[in-house]
C-alpha cells in the first residue's frame, strides 16, 4: 500500500502519519518539527522533521494548473541580514524568491513562490513560462528582467515604483505575500536555511491555496502522497539546489 510513496519503507507507525498530515494542513499557523514532537510524543526530534519534510515535498501536485487572467509578480530577499543589497537586487545572505498571485477583485487568487539564482531575465521570465498561462496580465515593477514578457505571449503592465514605499501599493497581493511568508517563517520556524527553504515555500503555498477549506487540504494531501516517489532522511538532509 506504501511502497513507491512518500511512506516507503517506513518505520512510523501509520497513525503517526496521518495525524501530521492533518496537523500540517489545519493548524492555522503550521507547525515546527519540534512542535510536531511535542504534539504527537515522537520520541527524536529527527522523526518529526522527517516526517514533515517528506509531507512538504509531497505538496507539490505534478502537473498542476497555470495561474490565469490577471497576475502579479515580483521578487524578494528570504532569510538573514540585509547586508551591502547594493540597488535592492543582489543576492548576499539572503535567498532571492519570486512570487505569482492571481488577481480576484480585491483579493488573491491562488499563488506560486520559487527560489531563483538571480534577477536576471532568465530567471524571472523563466519562472513566469512555468507558473502562469500565456495570454494572461501580469503585473511587474520597472524592473527590466521582467521587459521579455511582452515577446512570450503576455500581456505585460510594468508599473514605475520610485520610492520604495509605493511598492505596496502597485503590487499589494504579490507583497501582502510576502509579508505573510516572512511572519510565517519567523514565528513558526524561527528561520530556515536555504538549501531547505523551497520545501516550506512550497508547503506556504499549499496551505494558502487552501486556506479557505484545511480539511479538504488535508484528503488533498493525503491523495498527493501517492503520486511522488520515496526520499530518504540523506536526501532530505542532502544540500540541494532550489533555483
Amino acid at each position: 500500500m506504501t511502497a513507491g510513496t512518500v511512506l516507503h519503507r517506513t518505520r512510523t507507525p501509520l497513525t503517526q502519519w496521518f495525524w501530521s498530515a492533518y496537523l500540517v494542513t489545519t493548524h492555522t499557523p503550521g507547525l515546527s518539527a519540534l512542535q510536531l514532537q511535542r504534539q504527537l510524543g515522537i520520541s527524536r526530534y529527527e522523526t518529526a522533521w522527517t516526517l514533515l519534510h517528506k509531507l512538504r515535498r509531497a505538496m507539490v501536485r505534478p502537473g498542476r494548473d497555470l495561474l490565469r487572467d490577471k497576475v502579479e509578480v515580483d521578487e524578494a530577499y528570504v532569510g538573514g541580514p540585509e547586508i551591502d543589497l547594493r540597488g535592492g537586487r543582489q543576492l548576499r545572505n539572503k535567498a532571492l524568491v519570486v512570487a505569482a498571485v492571481e488577481i480576484r477583485g480585491k483579493g488573491s487568487g491562488r499563488v506560486r513562490l520559487q527560489v531563483v539564482p538571480d534577477a536576471s531575465g532568465a530567471s524571472l521570465t523563466g519562472f513566469v513560462k512555468a507558473n502562469v498561462s500565456p495570454g494572461a496580465m501580469v503585473m511587474t515593477d520597472g524592473w527590466q528582467g521582467y521587459a521579455p514578457l511582452r515577446d512570450m505571449g503576455y500581456g505585460h503592465r510594468p508599473r514605475t515604483q520610485g520610492d520604495p514605499r509605493r511598492a505596496s501599493k502597485i503590487l499589494p497581493r504579490v507583497h501582502r505575500v510576502f509579508g505573510n511568508l516572512q511572519t510565517w517563517l519567523r514565528g513558526t520556524h524561527h528561520g530556515v536555511s536555504a538549501k531547505h527553504l523551497q520545501y516550506y515555500l512550497d508547503e506556504f503555498t499549499f496551505r494558502f491555496n487552501r486556506r479557505h477549506s484545511p480539511m479538504a487540504a488535508f484528503q488533498t494531501l493525503l491523495g498527493l502522497g501517492g503520486q511522488h516517489g520515496a526520499t530518504t532522511y540523506k536526501q532530505l538532509c542532502a544540500v540541494e539546489s532550489t533555483g
